[in-house]
């Protein structure tokens, strides 16, 4: 969060009113976003996962995407991570 310099005030607001749903880049995770509302278009994402047994959610990641993301497309992520983030 501190490199992208995002507060936890920012990322909780980004989780409580999303913009756009969509299905996270990992098995069972489920990406947020919300765009800024600065002087350049970015996007803050955030992936979380939810535990089905206990209900307990747990945020993955939060980043700032630079510019504006295409809507329902999936994420492009490398073979090696794919591979690598289904191992977990």
């Amino acid at each position: 969060m501190r490199y992208y310099g995002l507060s936890q005030s920012r990322v909780l607001r980004v989780f409580h009113n999303p913009t756009r749903v969509e299905e996270g880049a990992a098995e069972r995770t489920t990406a947020l976003m919300q765009p800024t509302s600065s002087k350049h278009t970015t996007e803050i994402w955030l992936m979380y996962q939810q535990n089905k047994k206990t209900g307990v959610i747990t945020i993955i990641s939060a980043w700032r995407y630079p510019g504006k993301s295409p809507v329902g497309r999936e994420i492009p992520i490398p073979d090696e991570i794919r591979r690598e983030l289904k191992l977990k």
